[in-house]
């Protein structure tokens, strides 16, 4: 296999933002463009991760990219080569630096060993392909150790770490440790907000950029009632027949159409129009399904006859987290346990992967067609599927947590969990929101124009083209 694969990214208008953004807003975007253009010509802006489909940062990146190619900057999307041993290890790192045990595994030599051993071939091909004057921006820890090689090309490298704790405890520092000597040579480190930052590392050269979504993708894109509709039953998470075709945009403009099924575990799909709570999400202990479950089971059914839909990707699609299956296994294993009245209520589905795109669209309607989205995590990095639903005019309930505490403000543009493991606190909420229709709708409409304001792609390009001028400049 390849040390590192290329992924294809399509162009895409900046000036489509144009519809959705304040003219004042617009006009300063336009403005960076045309300075990010004049400073990056002859050099290329490289992006290195583990994925290409699967979570957040995969869904920012080519979002992120395709509008920085169409403004005329060569971007680039490399993703780095592993095997099942270097992702246990990159999965320890990443569950000890939201502060959680993870597998219980070692951080030691021998996974030291591992990490960089995996790395060499990867590394070997990027020293060949980026030349001096280039910037690579490395995400996570999976590629941290590609800091030094990258230097030594005479290029730009910028570390981003896209998880982080309020709070660190010991096992997050630990996970600094093994990090701390690969990230310490790039030339600035970015965190998705202040309290992230790793002590240690030197202060001058730490920037704070909140991730955003792209209004425009599959996923965000507006949607008519019958498109949900129709989406929805094809792909088998309503029980019902489609009313049209089960139609999307996809991100290049040309038309898509939902055709895989859904993977359903639990009880069968639910009837068509009936109340729904939904959390899309990784399956991961982080993500707390289990904890939504009994919080919606014990807590909040009783009080009302809403359904619960909690929906992942199929598992054997996410090639870096060896942890899914054991976590949707688990799920199933406590949906057995459940009263059958309530678990018939309870529904599990693995989103088909094969196309990105499919996947998103299923998981726009799923969001649009929710009464309320829920993302009840434990710890949390930033939580964008909170600014997803938000988006959509859900209102959103959750932990108050990491980067989801920037997005809502509670009681306006949602409503927060302050201790992550209070489950009757959890469906206190569901309550409060089930009974009070037009509070409700009320914060939906709030949340929304949040989004607009805070958490879209051009804010978000804007501070990296900051970034990367202060750099260059520097």
């Amino acid at each position: 296999m390849a040390a590192v694969t290329d992924v294809d990214i399509a162009p895409l208008r900046p000036e489509r933002f144009a519809t959705i953004l304040a003219s004042e807003a617009y006009l300063r975007f336009g403005e960076m463009i045309d300075a990010a253009r004049r400073l990056l010509d002859g050099r290329t802006v490289w992006n290195v991760n583990s994925t290409a489909r699967g979570g957040g940062v995969a869904e920012m990146l080519a979002s992120l990219l395709a509008y920085a190619r169409g403004a005329g900057v060569d971007a680039r999307w490399v993703v780095i080569e592993g095997n099942p041993a270097f992702f246990a290890v990159t999965k320890r790192i990443h569950n000890r630096l939201h502060g959680a045990a993870g597998d219980g595994g070692e951080l030691g030599n021998d996974e030291r060993d591992t990490y960089e051993r995996t790395l060499r071939a990867s590394a070997d091909e990027l020293r060949r392909r980026v030349k001096p004057g280039d910037i690579v921006l490395l995400h996570d820890p999976q590629t941290a150790g590609l800091t030094d090689a990258l230097k030594a090309t005479g290029a730009t490298v910028i570390w981003r770490c896209h998880v982080g704790l309020d709070n660190p405890n010991g096992l997050a520092r630990a996970a600094w440790s093994f990090l701390h000597d690969y990230v310490a040579p790039a030339d600035a480190y970015v965190f998705s907000r202040p309290a992230f930052a790793w002590d240690g590392l030197a202060a001058e050269r730490i920037a704070v950029i909140p991730p955003s979504l792209d209004a425009f993708s599959p996923k965000n894109q507006e949607l008519s009632a019958e498109s949900v509709a129709s989406i929805l039953a094809t792909t088998g998470l309503v029980d019902a027949r489609a009313p049209g075709a089960a139609t999307f945009t996809r991100a290049d403009g040309t038309p898509g159409v939902v055709q895989r099924r859904t993977e359903m575990f639990g009880a069968p799909p639910p009837p068509a129009h009936v109340p729904t709570v939904v959390q899309v999400s990784r399956w991961d202990h982080l993500k707390d399904p289990l904890g939504v479950m009994e919080g919606f089971a014990k807590y909040f059914a009783p009080h009302s006859d809403a359904h619960l839909i909690l929906a992942g990707p199929a598992v054997a699609a996410v090639s870096d987290d060896p942890e899914g299956l054991e976590v949707l296994q688990e799920v199933v294993a406590a949906w057995h346990t459940e009263a059958p009245e309530i678990r018939d209520r309870i529904h599990l589905a693995c989103v088909p992967m094969d196309d990105a795109e499919e996947n998103a669209a299923i998981v726009n309607a799923l969001q649009r067609s929710a009464d309320v989205i829920v993302q009840k995590s434990i710890a949390e990095g930033f939580g964008l599927t909170v600014a997803e639903g938000m988006w959509k005019s859900r209102p959103v309930v959750a932990t108050r947590i990491g980067g989801i505490q920037d997005q809502i403000d509670h009681g306006v543009s949602g409503m927060l969990l302050d201790d992550p493991h209070d489950r009757a606190g959890f469906g206190a909420l569901l309550v409060e929101l089930s009974e009070n229709r037009a509070l409700a709708e009320q914060i939906g409409i709030a949340a929304k124009e949040r989004v607009r304001h805070g958490f879209l792609g051009p804010r978000h390009l804007t501070q990296y083209f900051e970034l990367i001028q202060r750099l260059v400049a520097r």
